[in-house]
């Protein structure tokens, strides 16, 4: 018998969202672990907001729509707002009711500047380490680091040259129309037989961007430059830096991580010996051959970090390291690992929104991208807690 077509346009029960998700979703763990540290986050939340005046969206209903966006490749703000209309999965995460209205997009963003303004997406990615580091996921000794580039929300037209005497830092160049015909707010422009650089040119759209590209066989793009630190038991992330790209931008990226690394090391290591625990200290560092340069494994060494760098014997004058190193078996398992850091770049880039992305400024992609590494830990540590049930059962 054929059913009948039954449009139900009346109110009619009362859905909780929470019995809609399925109890092995994999969002149940990765929510339980969020609401974990947006607990922690509470005293700084705190920070943001006066304690008077008209309340507005929760930080904590931010952060989580923000995670979804990147957990499910939702390109704005506008779409995530018209999924939450409609989708119980989406809404549960979130904290929404059934019954509770949507915001609109604009009142959305609005709040959402508050969080771009502070350092909550550091501070959440601090706590998620924290998480990691209590269940035993991360190695204290080996490390690996790496870098990639992070196109700019600026196109091609809007590197202009700059105005003379300007040295990039007084604000961005005048507008340069070249109109071939076509006319209108998007003319077409030649570029022919002009020598365009970072030294005599900036972007209108995005000042902070530079003009780089991946290697010397791909074409250059406006981009900022993005680098990981990551452990080498599990590929979790736990430090996160984005700068403008330039020949030395890997090294000194890598330098500032590994100062901040120690300096955490000590601490623990003071607290260490105060409760009558041996502290460990050494640490070894993974990287591929854009590191190995004589003042790079320099700086290693001066930091007490033992350089587990991929040797380039086909530059000029020689790889930075000796031969010897690659008889040390710790050099092999460090090399093997340092690839699990392409696994972190390609995620943020494919499933999060770290590809092109839509934030103008250093500032503000760092950012994002720091929010995109601390929603990939949350699925790699989700993933990583689920290995022993599954083997259990």
């Amino acid at each position: 018998m054929r059913g009948g077509d039954i449009q139900h346009e009346s109110r009619g029960g009362y859905v909780i969202p929470d019995e809609v998700v399925p109890l092995d979703h994999p969002l149940r763990k990765i929510r339980e672990m969020a609401n974990r540290a947006l607990k922690e986050m509470s005293p700084f939340f705190d920070t943001l907001y006066v304690p008077f005046g008209r309340s507005s969206i929760p930080p904590e209903h931010l952060l989580r729509a923000l995670l979804l966006q990147i957990l499910y490749t939702i390109r704005s703000e506008r779409q995530i707002m018209e999924q939450m209309r409609y989708n119980m999965l989406f809404r549960w995460f979130v904290g929404l009711g059934v019954d509770d209205r949507v915001w609109d997009v604009t009142v959305f963003t609005k709040n959402r500047d508050r969080l771009l303004d502070s350092d909550a997406a550091r501070e959440f990615f601090e706590q998620v380490i924290t998480q990691a580091g209590a269940a035993n996921l991360l190695s204290e000794e080996h490390f690996t680091v790496d870098g990639t580039l992070i196109e700019a929300w600026a196109s091609h037209k809007s590197f202009q040259k700059k105005q003379s005497g300007d040295d990039g830092d007084g604000g961005p160049p005048p507008t340069r129309v070249c109109d071939l015909g076509d006319g209108g707010k998007n003319p077409s422009v030649d570029f022919r037989g002009e020598q365009r650089t970072n030294e005599t040119h900036a972007s209108l759209t995005d000042p902070d961007a530079r003009l780089a590209r991946k290697n010397a066989g791909s074409a250059s793009v406006l981009a900022h430059s993005g680098h990981a630190l990551m452990e080498n038991r599990n590929g979790l992330v736990v430090d996160i830096l984005v700068i403008p790209p330039s020949g030395t931008a890997e090294s000194a990226a890598a330098t500032h991580m590994l100062m901040k690394l120690i300096e955490k090391r000590l601490a623990s290591a003071k607290a260490d010996e105060e409760n009558g625990v041996t502290p460990k200290i050494k640490i070894t560092l993974g990287a591929d051959k854009a590191y190995d340069s004589a003042a790079f494994v320099a700086i290693c060494k001066e930091l007490g970090v033992d350089p587990h760098i991929a040797r380039n014997t086909t530059r000029n004058g020689g790889s930075a390291l000796d031969e010897s190193i690659e008889e040390d078996p710790w050099y092999g398992v460090s090399q093997k690992k340092r690839k699990l850091v392409e696994q972190i770049f390609g995620w943020v880039k494919t499933i999060g929104t770290a590809r092109k992305t839509k934030m103008r400024g250093t500032k503000l992609v760092g950012w994002m991208f720091t929010l995109n590494a601390a929603a990939y830990n949350l699925v790699r540590i989700r993933n990583l807690l689920a290995k022993p049930l599954l083997a259990a059962a």
